[in-house]
Order: structure tokens, then sequence, then C-alpha cells
């Protein structure tokens, strides 16, 4: 045995074999660090200009590709090393070796479950943002290594799905219906608050509104083209959330300043620390919105018309205030009012920004979408006028006449909101 082990082919696999166990370290390590970090620690890596860091959100950007190539090279290396073992293992039976053989494979099992999964991983929980910097460079040179290879993999996996699970179908348990019912359901539970109720509400019917109810419209945000300057911001107030930097050319939007996240700012070129956006058309769902928010790890989106034009920005913090409110209403977010205001005995006073949802909510009365799709009261007077507003302008709407009465842009005006005579009116649930 002793000659065996002093052999250098014998030396040569064990040397392998240590190689190989420290790489499947590097990959449960690799691993764990980076699909432990938090949302905040990914966007703190967003905006630092470390490479390492900003290669670590690139890499969890596409989370599948960084999955797949981990797990491949990780079980590659596996493989070779219990191949090692194996060799050696069949060497000490051909000496006569049997115990010692056994001993060895065992070894080499409790080996690789330590020091190859255990340990990094645990480790990796402890210290994933120093350790996500350090495995960054080298774990994406093996990610674009697998590249050439995913395609095929993919092939074969599709493959196998379809000739041995050729009707597999993804199945939704419980449709938003059923939980809507089930809330409703829970009215009489004396043990679910009133306000979670509504929380589960708003987090529903985040799938049916779509994002142009919740957006800030264009012109209720500050935006600037590139290259931005402290000194020309001087003008007007600084917002307090986040300062969109727009192309140089156009209203593209390129990029937002999250202002919430620095103490001072630099005086030139603000655009450097802006963080990307993501674009959606007006028509999306809220969820799908916040979905893509939460997987790029982004939190401002450009909301385009059909044709591509600008004509809002909708914010993380928008969607969230959306869900916890107990009356979610984009015009209170951008007016910092309320924007329907009883002044009298069935008559209100109504901003033209204000959804008609919202409306309907607080008038109490059953909401009906729009058959073309218009979702504020603004957008009602232009479907039903043809043309640009004026003060004196009226329209009818679920029962209400709805009258300008004063206009202080194209895009604000305040609205006499009074019932029609005699006009009968649905009940809200």
């Amino acid at each position: 045995m002793q000659a065996l082990l002093e052999n250098p082919e014998t030396l040569l696999l064990l040397s392998a074999m240590l190689c190989l166990l420290a790489g499947s370290g590097f990959f449960s390590a690799s691993e764990t660090a980076l699909f432990f970090l938090s949302t905040e620690e990914v966007k703190a890596f967003q905006h630092n200009n470390r490479p390492s860091e900003r290669i670590v959100v690139a890499l969890l950007k596409q989370p599948d590709r960084l999955l797949t190539a981990v797990l491949f090279w990780n079980l590659l290396i596996n493989l070779s090393f219990f191949a090692c073992a194996v060799v050696i293992s069949g060497r000490l039976m051909a000496t006569g070796n049997n115990a010692a053989a056994g001993v060895f494979s065992l070894l080499n099992l409790c080996v690789m479950i330590v020091f190859g999964e255990v340990v990094p991983k645990s480790s990796a929980v402890m210290f994933r943002q120093p350790l996500a910097r350090f495995v960054s460079f080298p774990l994406a040179f093996a990610v674009q290594l697998f590249d050439p290879l995913a395609p095929t993999f993919e092939s074969v996996t599709r493959m196998l799905r379809r000739v041995f699970w050729p009707d597999i179908k993804r199945e939704q348990y419980l449709h938003p219906e059923d939980l809507e019912q089930a809330i409703e359901n829970s009215a009489g539970n004396k043990s679910v608050l009133l306000q979670e109720r509504q929380v589960l509400h708003n987090i529903l019917n985040l799938s049916e509104i779509t994002v142009e109810e919740v957006m800030r419209p264009r012109g209720t945000y500050r935006a600037v083209a590139a290259p931005v300057h402290l000194s020309d911001l001087a003008d007007t107030p600084i917002p307090a959330d986040y300062l969109v930097i727009l192309a140089k050319e156009g209203d593209d939007v390129i990029g937002a300043v999250p202002l919430a996240n620095f103490t001072v700012l630099a005086k030139q070129n603000l655009e450097n620390a802006a963080e990307d956006v993501i674009h959606v058309p007006w028509c999306a769902p809220v969820a799908r919105v916040l979905q893509r928010m939460e997987d790029t790890s982004l939190s401002l989106a450009s909301v385009v018309n059909e044709y591509g034009e600008t004509i809002g920005v909708v914010t993380y913090e928008d969607i969230v205030d959306s869900i916890l409110s107990a009356e979610p209403s984009r015009a209170r977010r951008v007016l910092q009012r309320d924007p329907v205001l009883n002044i009298g005995p069935d008559t209100w006073h109504v901003d033209g920004m204000t959804s008609l949802r919202y409306l309907s909510r607080r008038l109490k009365i059953e909401f009906e979408a729009e058959v073309d799709g218009h979702v504020t009261v603004a957008g009602l007077f232009h479907e039903k006028l043809q043309r640009m507003p004026e003060p004196g302008d009226k329209c009818k709407w679920q029962g209400f006449q709805l009258s300008i009465i004063e206009m202080t842009s194209r895009q604000h005006f305040l609205v006499l909101l009074q019932p029609q005579p005699s006009a009968g009116r649905k009940k809200g649930r």
C-alpha cells in the first residue's frame, strides 16, 4: 500500500482531487453568496462603481443562466472528483487492500459533503458580500464558458419533456376570483383586521390595474437631459425621491437618480449615479411591472404609449403605496392632498388627474371600466369632447354630471361633480 501511495500517478490523482475539491467549494460558495444577497444589497452593489460589484449585478439579472452554469460546473467537478477516487480505490483493491479501498471511498464522500458543500455554503451565508465581490470575475468567466453549451442542454431538456411528459401543463391552484371570495368570506372572522383585508384586496387588484392608473404623468416629476450638473437644479427645488434623466435628444428616459440613497450629491455629472430603468407599455398590469422590477433589481419604470412616447414614470415606492394604502390614489401621491373634496351635499371638487377607479370608491358606487380604456377624469373628458377641454365643458358619467370650473394647464383642471337629476346609480358592495 505504501508503494501505491508513493506512485507518481497516484500522487497526481490525489493532487487533482484536492484541486477539484477546491473547485467544488468555490462554486458551492459562489451560488450561496450571490443568491443570498438581499434586494437592498444588490441595489447597493448597483450604485457603486466597483467593477466586481457591477459584475455581480449583471450576473443576477439572468438568474437562470447563472444557476444553470454553476450547477453544470459543480456537477462536472464532483463527477471528476469521484472518478479519480474510483481509480485509486480500484488500485487499492488490485493490491489486496479491500478494507483500505472501502475506507478511502467513504472518506471521499464525507470530505466532499463537508468541504465541498457544508463549509463553503455556511461561510458564504455569513460573508456573502465580500465573497460575492471575490468570486465575481472567475464566476463570470465560468458562465461565459458555459454559454455555448446552454442551447444544447435546453434542446435536450425540451425533447425529454415532450417525449415523457407531452401533456404536462402548469395549472393554477387558485384563481384571483377565488382569493377575492375567500377574503370576502373572512369578513366575519374577527381575527382578520379590516386593514389586512384591504391590503389583500389591493394585492389581488395588481393583476387588474394597468400601470397607467399608478404612474406619475409626464410633467409631475423632475426630468432633465444629460449631462446634469448640480448648478442646473438651483432654480427649482430638488425632488425628494428620484431625478429622472432624459436622453440628450428627445424625451426618452435613460436613467433615474435615487436621491434618497445619497447624503451628498456630486456637483458634476449627476447622471453617472443614475440606475437603469425598465420600459413598459401603458396597458401593462401593475403586477407584471412589479415582477420586472424585482427581477432586475430596478426601482423605476418608464411608461410609454403605443407610439413609444414616454407618458410617465412609476416607481417601486408608488406600487408599494398602492398596496399598503387603505384608499390607493395616484393623484393624492402627486398632489400631496386628497383629489376628491366633498364641498356640500352630493357635491364634490375632483382633480382631473383622479382615476375613475378611485372616484368610484369615494362615491361608493360600483366601478365600471370605460370601453375606450380611459382611466382618469381628464381622459374621460378628452374622449367625450374629442378636443382639448375648456372651462365650462361638461360630460356625464355613471349618473353624475362633471363640469370643468378651473383650468391651470392642459393637463391639470378642477371638476365640479354632482348627481344628475333623478339619475339612478349602482350601489357599491
